[in-house]
């Protein structure tokens, strides 16, 4: 097998991106077959070194895993908790791949999270310049007014600064006091879309993430999970702009 760079082997194992990957080497956590690597051109064979960052083991990934899953209300968005609440890691057990959430959502809502074993994919897909659209479908308290529709366009000023909508729209309406909204926003910020309508005096009762980028839940149900299609792969990394 031909040799390749410590920070690429890193990041297929998805401990972090390969910049991030660069900077535990830089910062003199990785080591190969014993001996503490600091030069970021180092090369190894992946299939006879053995790799640990911070004294840890890792497994080299041999192939790449890329699933979108349907995250339960209630649910942690980590792949382990100390404490023994619900967690992802819960519906993985028993996989060889060691898979990262892309993101969270909070424990109360509900959808669509990626999970890959890709760092690169989920550096990017994270990171606020690629500028991923995530919709959510939000049940609320109260109907939508006109005025509350322009002022989520033109953005709500909130305690960490302005957050605006891409999109809204009201779905549906049960009642003068109960609907449902559509809203797109490429932010990741904490409990962004519930401290948006309860900026308008509209508490959330209920928040589902139905896309993330290029990727739609489907027909998911809850606590489930499935493989990306090639057609989302390609969409997703003409997104990330990577190659695959």
């Amino acid at each position: 097998m031909p040799l390749v760079r410590l920070h690429k082997v890193l990041a297929e194992a998805g401990v972090a991106s390969r910049r991030a990957s660069e900077e535990l080497i830089l910062d003199g956590r990785v080591s190969v077959d014993g001996i503490q690597i600091l030069e970021l051109g180092f090369k190894i064979d992946p299939e006879i070194s053995e790799v640990a960052v911070d004294g840890e083991t890792i497994t080299v990934n041999k192939s790449k895993s890329y699933l979108a899953f349907y995250k339960p209300a209630g649910v942690l968005s980590t792949m382990s908790d100390p404490e023994g609440r619900p967690n992802l890691g819960d519906f993985f057990t028993g996989r060889n791949d060691r898979l990262f959430h892309v993101g969270r959502l909070d424990k109360e809502s509900e959808g669509l999270i990626l999970l890959t074993n890709d760092g690169d994919v989920t550096h990017r897909a994270t990171h606020p310049s690629y500028g991923l659209v995530k919709r959510y479908l939000v049940e609320i308290e109260g109907v939508l007014a006109k005025s509350d529709l322009d002022l989520l366009h033109k953005g709500v000023e909130l305690e960490d600064g302005l957050a605006r909508a891409l999109d809204v729209k009201t779905v549906r309406e049960t009642s003068q006091k109960h609907s449902w909204a559509e809203i797109s926003i490429h932010e990741g910020r904490y409990h962004i879309v519930r401290r948006m309508f309860l900026a308008l005096e509209l508490p959330v009762i209920r928040l589902i993430r139905t896309d993330f980028g290029p990727i739609s839940i489907g027909e998911l149900k809850e606590g489930r999970w499935r493989n990306l299609n090639e057609g989302e792969l390609v969409k997703l990394f003409t997104d990330l702009k990577l190659k695959r």
